[in-house]
């Protein structure tokens, strides 16, 4: 286990990743803009946030990362309807998100 992390924040951040990989990709978010964002990127930059947060402590560059992508899925999820459950997805790339977040200041403390 990763010093200062605690344990069942890390399971339940696993735990998200998990559930994020079962989940579809919503179609009609693909090649979209909303708000200047660009939905698909979103995506991955968070993905690659949470990937490199369940391999180890965050780096700087990946913890403003995801701090940005806190600000852009926020400012994005009120223009997002929830008809096929994207809202759903991105709301759980937002918590999963602010989780890495969380245990990347953890570890910084």
């Amino acid at each position: 286990m990763i010093a200062n992390m605690s344990e069942s924040e890390l399971e339940r951040l696993s735990r998200m990743w998990k559930e994020h990989m079962r989940a579809p990709f919503p179609p009609r978010m693909r090649g979209r803009e909303i708000e200047g964002e660009d939905m698909v990127l979103l995506d991955s930059y968070i993905a690659g946030g949470v990937v490199s947060s369940l391999s180890g402590p965050l780096d700087g560059k990946r913890r403003e990362i995801l701090l940005v992508c806190l600000a852009a899925i926020e400012k994005v999820l009120p223009s997002i309807d929830d008809d096929d459950g994207a809202s759903e997805y991105y709301k759980h790339l937002r918590d999963m998100a602010a989780l890495a977040v969380e245990l990347g200041n953890a570890n910084a403390r």
